[in-house]
């Protein structure tokens, strides 16, 4: 590791850091299984909390403590925590990022009982947003890391099989310290390029995905309830169109013009989680030509 510390201006530590992998969770229950599976041997601990609601104030179960015993391979690894959410009112609009900001704050609670301590280093991002093996490598074994990093992520949409863009960056690397708190937006001007990969809707069921499009913090862009159907999520998903039929608000209008239309495919299998090309079967709905969903 001395040679690639040296090559990012860093210097090698005579011992790794503990890592401490925290995520707020939801459903993505397959692409938590990804994640943890590939990045097991390097993490100290995986921080999961989950809430009995969704940002958008509908009441869900907690998916995380009804499947444990699928992730029992990281038992003795995982802090497990539960937020009580507040159910929306019928008719009411509560603004989901409230309470997304008040789950992300419940985190920095957990954080502090699952142990972790100052020179930690602390990953914070969202369950589809998976650091890479050599990222984390390369992050605990060097030393003079900035304090904040924003991780660069390589962005699918549905699958491995619909590359994006290198647009994902939300993903953070912290050096644990007095000062940090849990948070999913703009921390450093300083990014970690090429750092892993961000698989946005990547569920095995229809139903999944007709659960995230509702119950995220951009449910406000489901318009009609058609949109819900199933055959239409299908379609949209075998041809890598948009599920909104918009793109996000952040992007600029000469990049909305250069994205018009379907996501172009990819049939390369290099350079994804080794966990998910070593269990290729398993996961065929997450690889080029696996597109079908099942409703259930």
């Amino acid at each position: 590791m001395d040679h690639l510390c040296r090559l990012h201006g860093w210097s090698l530590r005579s011992e790794p850091r503990r890592v401490f992998d925290a995520i707020i969770f939801s459903n993505e229950l397959d692409m938590l299984e990804v994640r943890w599976r590939e990045l097991h041997p390097y993490v100290s601990k995986f921080v999961i909390l989950e809430s009995n609601t969704t940002f958008t104030g509908i009441p869900k179960p907690l998916f995380f403590a009804s499947n444990r015993a699928r992730f029992a391979f990281a038992e003795d690894k995982i802090a497990h925590g539960v937020f009580s959410g507040r159910t929306a009112d019928r008719g009411s609009h509560k603004d989901p990022f409230v309470l997304e900001s008040a789950q992300r704050g419940a985190m920095n609670g957990l954080l502090h009982r699952a142990g972790i301590s100052n020179g930690d280093l602390l990953i914070m991002s969202d369950t589809d947003e998976v650091p890479s093996p050599h990222t984390i490598k390369l992050l605990q074994w060097c030393d003079e890391v900035p304090p904040v990093l924003h991780l660069e992520l390589r962005h699918y949409m549905y699958s491995f099989e619909f590359p994006v863009d290198y647009s994902s960056w939300r993903a953070t690397a912290h050096i644990y310290g007095p000062w940090t708190q849990y948070r999913h937006s703009r921390q450093t001007n300083i990014i970690l390029s090429d750092a892993g990969w961000h698989c946005s809707f990547c569920f095995r069921y229809i139903r999944e995905f007709v659960f995230k499009m509702t119950a995220y913090s951009h449910a406000d862009r489901v318009k009609r309830s058609d949109f819900l159907k199933h055959s239409r999520i299908q379609k949209l998903i075998c041809q890598g169109d948009d599920l909104f039929d918009m793109l996000p608000e952040e992007y600029s209008f000469s990049e909305l013009i250069k994205k018009m239309g379907s996501i172009p495919r990819s049939a390369s299998a290099v350079n994804l989680p080794a966990y998910l090309i070593e269990n290729a079967v398993k996961y065929r709905f997450l690889l080029p030509g696996g597109c079908i969903r099942p409703s259930e």
